[in-house]
């Protein structure tokens, strides 16, 4: 085992612990991530849900068969890339997670990335992307444009559970996973950085949250 690896099995031992936020009260099982610890890509969700709870495991669900197809469409299994979301036990009724939730969980979140340091960090759904790149950036206006800050590019996306509710976005994700690819082939030949995002968005959120 290597000392990465080592210190990664340690987190994902406290999150198991993890008693920071209320969400631990109601958990079955808290759900740290999965996937190898030197992954080029993880992916950055919302909250485990019911199957993820039971299981223990994150993206099992009908969302997860979802990802596990946009994974395949570009080449890619599950095996290759880092999961996980920005909190670790399940909201009740699968609401979304509390500003003190995520903020509780941040730091298991941040120390994931920091040791997994991946080229490409994938935001999906609205939550996960104000999380990791700010409260003026949503899915809806920019799913499918990097943002490139030091050496990781973050590609927000929408949920794949967005498109269980509306069909439409699976087309609209199908293609942002072509972008993805894009992203992974250019890493692979030391490309310059990705511009920089700088459009604020001053309109209230109105639409279902992982948008």
């Amino acid at each position: 085992m290597s000392s990465l690896s080592g210190e990664l099995q340690l987190i994902h031992s406290e999150i198991l612990e993890c008693t920071k936020c209320e969400l631990h009260k109601s958990r079955t099982n808290a759900v740290p991530g999965e996937g190898p610890y030197d992954a080029k890509i993880m992916f950055v969700g919302e909250g485990p849900g019911q199957n993820e709870d039971e299981q223990g495991r994150p993206f099992v669900g009908a969302a997860g068969k979802f990802l596990t197809e946009l994974l395949e469409s570009i080449g890619l299994k599950r095996s290759d890339v880092f999961i996980t979301n920005i909190v670790k036990c399940r909201p009740p009724n699968n609401r979304a997670p509390r500003k003190s939730e995520i903020e509780a969980c941040n730091p298991y979140l941040q120390s994931q990335i920091r040791l997994i340091n991946p080229r490409i960090l994938c935001a999906l759904g609205t939550p996960a992307i104000n999380t990791l790149i700010g409260d003026e950036y949503s899915a809806s206006r920019f799913h499918g444009k990097p943002l490139t800050k030091g050496e990781i590019t973050t590609l927000p996306m929408y949920h794949p559970a967005a498109a269980l509710y509306d069909a439409s976005l699976k087309e609209t994700l199908l293609h942002d996973f072509k972008i993805l690819k894009q992203l992974l082939d250019k890493e692979k030949t030391h490309s310059p950085s990705t511009p920089k995002i700088a459009e604020r968005s001053g309109t209230k959120q109105t639409l279902e949250k992982w948008v």
